[in-house]
């Protein structure tokens, strides 16, 4: 193989609004020690590769600026030491670089395509399933009989952490900005989805005779602190993913203690290898089962080509979608 590869891609012309998004052609290096060159069918749309294109979320250090963190496709080239073969098919986890026709991943972070699914399917799970298991499992403990609360719920990962929680055998309650929205997320297993522009989800209190929500995912922030703080059970477990409506707020900290909650968040991308590689295996073990027995699917709501990435990101900021935005990367 040769010294480089060119093939196409999207880039961040400068920070900005979706018209940033532009097509061009980069150069990548060969896959070295551990890493698989992927020719790459399908790219999954996240709420971070917004933040990225606005300026605010720049990637790790080395990592490459073209924006992209999950893809699905062909391995293409192997580095030394890789155990996949050129023409394995694979979903993959990438700290940058997925909105392209070809993409460098490490093999650690390389999964099987679940039975059944197909690629475009499985490009939609690598981020979200990632998420929801190590803040939904891991660190929420989420267990059969609890209740689970999960805002955002028809977002890519509240789609997902639906499904995932209903699967452990809990109860679960969600949010999301429409009825319609609302009814989607029932249909995936909320026992009830309250709209936010119209309902208050405080109601999870009445709905469990007063024990409140044992894990709450939430993606918003803002007034949704203080808010989750007292509709969280005893011994509750509030976990923050993203702050949409702002990260500073004025909390009275109070009920935290009297309820003996825990207020915790992650992100993934800054993860160190070790512990994404970690998480592969984990999700690999317990989620891919869960999908090959059919109580967690990938929800997408619509795939794009890849030079209409822009379009892609317009969709994603009205919030108008349910489920997952992918990239048709191929020609």
């Amino acid at each position: 193989m040769t010294t480089t590869f060119t093939t196409d891609c999207i880039e961040i012309a400068t920070p900005g609004g979706p018209e940033a998004l532009q097509l061009t052609r980069r150069q990548l290096s060969p896959p070295g020690p551990g890493e698989v060159l992927l020719e790459v069918h399908y790219a999954g749309i996240n709420r971070p590769d917004v933040f990225q294109r606005e300026g605010n979320y720049a990637p790790p250090p080395g990592v490459t600026d073209i924006p992209g963190l999950e893809v699905a496709g062909v391995v293409a080239a192997v580095g030394d030491g890789v155990r996949l073969a050129i023409g394995d098919k694979v979903c993959a986890l990438l700290p940058g670089g997925g909105y392209a026709r070809h993409a460098l991943a490490h093999q650690d972070l390389c999964l099987p395509i679940p039975a059944g699914l197909t690629l475009e399917e499985a490009a939609a799970l690598p981020e979200t399933c990632f998420t929801v298991w190590y803040n939904l499992v891991e660190q929420g403990q989420l267990t059969a009989q609890e209740v689970a609360l999960i805002h955002g719920g028809t977002s890519g990962i509240g789609t997902t952490a639906i499904q995932v929680a209903r699967a452990l055998g809990a109860r679960v309650f969600a949010t999301a900005g429409s009825d319609e929205k609302c009814r989607a997320a029932e249909a995936l297993g909320a026992e009830k989805c309250f709209n936010y522009r119209s309902e208050d989800f405080g109601q999870v209190k009445e709905l469990t005779d007063r024990r409140g929500a044992d894990v709450i995912l939430d993606m918003v922030g803002g007034d949704y602190v203080q808010r989750n703080i007292k509709v969280a059970a005893r011994r509750g477990r509030i976990l923050s993913l993203a702050f949409l409506q702002g990260s500073k707020v004025e909390v009275d900290l109070m009920p935290m203690m009297l309820k003996q909650l825990v207020l915790t968040g992650s992100t993934l991308r800054s993860q160190p290898h070790a512990e994404k590689a970690r998480l592969a295996r984990a999700v690999a073990d317990n989620l891919w089962p869960l999908i090959e027995a059919g109580l967690l699917r990938p929800v997408i709501y619509r795939t794009l080509p890849l030079h209409e990435a822009a379009e892609a990101h317009r969709i994603m900021e009205s919030s108008a979608h349910t489920g997952k935005l992918l990239l048709d990367c191929q020609p």
